[in-house]
């Protein structure tokens, strides 16, 4: 269980508790996604079965008396490309989860439709006679309400439709023999099927019930969760929405179960963590720092805080995606990143995790390649300002942060490292930028802190095709200099180096323009095939999740343009 005190101390002073939305028919859009998903595999079942039942009726089983054996292939092969379409429309990056759910109640009518009529194709004219039948319709209409929710309603229409289908099937087989079988007892034959139309809605209506809990479990003060962002080891990001407010945001949680099974002691490191990553980012005003609107914990135990949804990608999968940025440009970012920290370290505060996965660049109203700085749950005051301050590690924790970018006195376990070693971090962030690779390779994290720790960087300029000015290399070999009094002495003077560095041509706003209309224009969906697992290309936060980047998992490398481009 979680420290009462520590929630008592997470509360937001202006946070409400935690209340419920007026109740909808619809499933929460990650259900419906899940739906959609598993309508995907239903369909690969009808594509793959209609081919082995085929098989093992025209090569294993004894000659059968049918008496239009051809149309059975007709109706196989009929199932089989209706159910290629509709895998193939689960299968579209940019389909719409509702759309799919409703095209699956009309798959499921198709499916009953071929089924019942192989079925009645099939059978006997003694077997039309005998008492009610089970069917293969039977399993469809059981079947769809489980895998493939929606809302009572259309649930009963589609499963009456398709529950209806037998006895039609049956009806058409009888006019075409020219048997003499009462229409009564033709109802009477499907009975199982009506009553299967039952327990699919009831089963239905007990699925929604159970999505409009989530859903309403999900609202978090005034703030109601939408799209799943991503998720990680400690916790997830949502869309959020405001109930009043038109304006969208991203909502981080840690949720109770996500502790379970830790010490009590790492359950006070993630959730002290957790805090002042959400105080550090609601005490900065800089332009580029990540704005929180709300943190607090709601009635059952999930931990929370709000803040603003960013439009663009991280440093990180920009560099992968598109490749190393020109000098000018990565001058534009660094600057902007500069402004951030430099307030950060006027009030005390070091990041100590600036990687480029937490520094993002966004479209903020008319303005592109706007940098925004991330993730704070590391924050830490600097030496002499918080003697009483927590120490968010624990014995058998290593040393907070990412290894391809941590400063040699960091790797020492320096008990009181400055703001220098953001400044160290950062010129590993400039290097990443002008090469597309790290400043160090190794095969494990170890071999890389020992590189931070003895190894001298070769220039950028030696690592990359883009010619780069000597001023700017100097620069960047500066800030990755051992000792921290080598380094520039302020991340305001860093800006004053980098602003002063001659390159040959100047990142203006028309070329940023250009590079975001070309690129990443308004509009345009997330690249799923490109980005990374966890946080999707077009809107991300850039908040700890507890998962590390596709980069932080291997060895650093130069950028290698991906396949294709």
């Amino acid at each position: 269980m979680i420290p009462e005190k520590l929630i008592r101390a997470l509360r937001s002073p202006f946070s409400g508790p935690a209340t419920t939305g007026a109740r909808a028919s619809a499933l929460p859009a990650d259900l419906l996604r899940e739906a959609s998903r598993r309508l995907g595999i239903i369909a690969r079942f009808f594509i793959v079965s209609p081919f082995v039942a085929a098989t093992v009726w025209h090569t294993l089983l004894p000659p059968v008396n049918v008496t239009w054996p051809a149309a059975l292939d007709i109706i196989a092969a009929a199932i089989v490309l209706l159910s290629l379409g509709v895998f193939l429309a689960t299968r579209r990056s940019n389909a719409d989860p509702a759309s799919l759910v409703t095209l699956g109640l009309a798959y499921e009518v198709a499916l009953a439709a071929a089924l019942a009529a192989a079925t009645h194709l099939m059978a006997s004219p003694a077997a039309m006679t005998e008492g009610p039948l089970v069917s293969r319709v039977v399993l469809v209409l059981l079947a769809f309400p489980t895998f493939v929710p929606s809302t009572p309603r259309r649930t009963l229409a589609a499963a009456f439709i398709a529950a209806s289908m037998d006895p039609l099937a049956m009806a058409v087989a009888i006019k075409l023999r020219h048997l003499d079988i009462a229409a009564g007892h033709i109802l009477l034959m499907h009975i199982p099927n009506y009553i299967a139309v039952a327990l699919a809605v009831i089963m239905s209506h007990i699925i929604t019930s159970w999505g409009r809990e989530v859903r309403d479990a999900r609202d978090l003060g005034s703030y109601r969760l939408g799209a799943l962002l991503g998720r990680g080891g400690m916790g997830e990001v949502y869309v959020a929405h405001h109930r009043m407010l038109a304006r969208p945001a991203a909502i981080k949680l840690i949720r109770p179960e996500a502790l379970e099974g830790r010490s009590p002691e790492r359950v006070l490191v993630a959730v002290e963590r957790f805090r002042r990553e959400a105080e550090a980012a609601a005490t900065l005003r800089s332009p580029h720092t990540i704005e929180l609107y709300d943190f607090g914990v709601s009635d059952d135990g999930v931990f929370y805080y709000v803040m603003e949804l960013l439009d663009g990608a991280d440093l990180e999968r920009l560099v992968e995606r598109f490749g190393p940025v020109p000098p000018e440009r990565a001058i534009h970012f660094l600057r902007q990143a500069c402004d951030s920290l430099a307030e950060a370290h006027a009030r005390g505060l070091i990041h100590r995790d600036i990687k480029p996965s937490n520094i993002q660049t966004c479209r903020m109203g008319l303005v592109v390649d706007f940098v925004k700085l991330l993730d704070f749950g590391l924050v830490k005051p600097s030496p002499g300002r918080d003697t009483d301050v927590l120490t968010l590690t624990t014995e058998d924790a290593v040393t907070p942060g990412t290894p391809a970018f941590m400063a040699p006195e960091a790797v020492f376990g320096d008990p009181a490292p400055d703001h220098r070693a953001d400044i160290y971090a950062l010129g590993c962030v400039g290097y990443w930028l002008l090469t597309g690779g790290f400043v160090f390779e190794a095969t494990t994290a170890a071999r890389m802190l020992t590189q931070h720790l003895e190894a001298q960087p070769l220039p950028p300029s030696r690592r990359t095709e883009l010619e780069i000015p000597p001023e700017l290399d100097a620069i960047i070999l500066d800030c990755l200099a051992k000792r921290p009094a080598d380094r520039p002495g302020s991340t305001a003077e860093l800006s004053r180096r980098l602003a002063a560095c001659p390159v040959r041509g100047t990142w203006t706003d028309q070329r940023a323009h250009e590079w975001w209309d070309r690129h990443l224009p308004v509009g345009k969906p997330p690249d799923r095939t490109e980005a990374a697992p966890v946080r999707p290309l077009g809107f991300s936060t850039g908040l700890l999740l507890g998962e590390p980047s596709r980069r932080s998992r291997r060895a650093g490398s130069r950028w290698r343009p991906p396949s294709g481009a």
